[in-house]
């Protein structure tokens, strides 16, 4: 499961996504950003406002980090 998320971030690399995320106390950020570098279990993403974000590829699968189109 977590191969098909790489996979899919990988195809977004270097493409300006919009995404989502659902922080504590059901705090909600969108942002448009880049992906820009891949890890074994961690990728970053470069907002529009440069600010550099890391998330894990279990938070998309837990469904608190999304990518929209």
């Amino acid at each position: 499961m977590i191969e098909t998320i790489r996979n899919k971030v990988k195809e977004k690399q270097g493409v300006e996504c919009c995404f989502r995320f659902h922080g504590t106390r059901n705090q909600i950020d969108e942002f448009q950003g880049t992906i820009v570098d891949l890890y074994p279990a961690i990728f970053t993403v470069l907002s529009t406002d440069r600010k550099l974000k890391t998330f894990s590829y279990s938070d998309i699968l837990t469904q608190n980090l999304e990518i929209l189109y």
